[in-house]
């Protein structure tokens, strides 16, 4: 089913989806643009427009489009070189994509426990866990607040210890005036349909070295190169981006100022209806270095509320309300059950909690007051009828 039908039928059953994308630009325009050129896939003019615009946005020299956000990690850990015996720090309360990227070079991760207000990494215990194996340290930018990366700058780069960033679920967030994804030696982005800009599927690479944007492009292309197309010296995927997801992209990126500013309203009303509820923990407007820009609004349940998120979701489910669970921690991933860093203890006791006591509430980009007043209601009248 498209998004479009999923919209529509929503606003038959007065049904509230988690998320919806939102195309209020120069979308059709720009597709049509590709129809009528015939350049329709990869090798199209939107494609090097909107990885110079996206590049150029975050004040980046590089940008590589690719086709989603898993296959921008897979490149960027590989343009590192990582190998056997290497470790890469990261938390393990985020998407599997993160851990599976670094697997797959051979390297390590080695997991670091989240905040419980933030559901960010600390820099503190970031740099307690570097060793002299850590060769990199991934970022992950949770839910629209940023990890305070600046107090690893100078560690890293004194330790030679490259910073890869996660911006998949940031994109527009700012970290003491400077725009996420700028930072570090590579940044990652997704553009799945519930991101603040959308390709469908699709992905980004931003990185100031030449030497692994170059890396980058070529492993997302089959690894073409020299004199003859199909003679090759490297296998690779293909994870290119069609010139008309770049197209939607581009638009979508001309409209990013005002999407921010309405998912920061967005969270500003469900805080202000739903401030001084003791049943739950709400997500935190802002720090003192960011302002949080809602990708989502998150929710913990409250330990004297007698449901856990699963149940809390199947009853907001029944009520006409969608949402959807937390991540589940990667050390207690059932597929990592023979890797040494599988745990079934309280090893990073904040992310095993929030995995189990957190959801997040429609959060789509038009989401509207009313459907806010719904949703709140709904929530405030189950959650009341169900402690302990």
């Amino acid at each position: 089913m498209s998004d479009r039908q999923v919209r529509r039928r929503s606003k038959i059953t007065n049904f509230i989806p988690v998320n919806s994308p939102s195309f209020r630009g120069k979308e059709k325009e720009y597709l049509n643009e590709c129809i009528d050129s015939g350049w329709i896939s990869f090798e199209g003019p939107f494609v090097e427009r909107f990885e110079d615009e996206f590049a150029k946005h975050h004040h980046r020299t590089n940008g590589v489009s690719v086709s989603n956000g898993t296959a921008a990690l897979e490149l960027a850990f590989n343009a590192l070189e990582l190998k056997p015996g290497d470790e890469v720090i990261m938390p393990s309360f985020t998407i599997i994509s993160c851990a599976r990227a670094i697997l797959m070079t051979g390297a390590t991760p080695v997991f670091v426990d989240v905040e419980i207000d933030s559901w960010n990494a600390s820099p503190d215990a970031i740099i307690n866990l570097i060793s002299e194996k850590t060769k990199a340290i991934l970022v992950v930018h949770t839910y629209g607040l940023p990890v305070n990366l600046l107090p690893l700058m100078k560690i890293c780069e004194d330790r030679n210890i490259h910073i890869v960033e996660d911006v998949a679920e940031a994109i527009g967030l700012e970290l003491e005036n400077r725009l996420c994804g700028s930072f570090g030696a590579i940044s990652t982005f997704s553009f799945y349909p519930n991101k603040h800009i959308t390709t469908g599927e699709g992905g980004m690479i931003l990185t100031d070295d030449k030497g692994f944007a170059e890396k980058c492009r070529l492993m997302r292309n089959l690894a073409f190169e020299g004199k003859r197309r199909f003679v090759h010296h490297h296998l690779a995927p293909n994870y290119r981006l069609t010139n008309m997801q770049a197209a939607i992209g581009l638009a979508q990126l001309e409209n990013l100022a005002q999407t921010i500013e309405m998912k920061k309203t967005m969270g500003r009303t469900y805080l202000e209806l739903l401030g001084g509820f003791d049943l739950i923990q709400l997500p935190l407007l802002k720090t003192s270095y960011a302002e949080n820009i809602f990708w989502v609004f998150g929710i913990l349940l409250n330990d004297v509320v007698n449901l856990d998120a699963d149940e809390m979701i199947n009853r907001l489910k029944l009520r006409g309300i969608g949402c959807r669970e937390f991540f589940w921690p990667i050390h207690e991933q059932p597929v990592f059950k023979n890797e040494s860093f599988y745990s079934e203890k309280n090893d990073f006791p904040i992310s095993s909690k929030i995995a189990r006591r957190g959801l997040y509430l429609p959060s789509g980009i038009s989401l509207g007051k009313d459907e806010i007043d719904a949703v709140c209601r709904i929530l405030r009248d189950i959650l009341s009828a169900n402690l302990k």
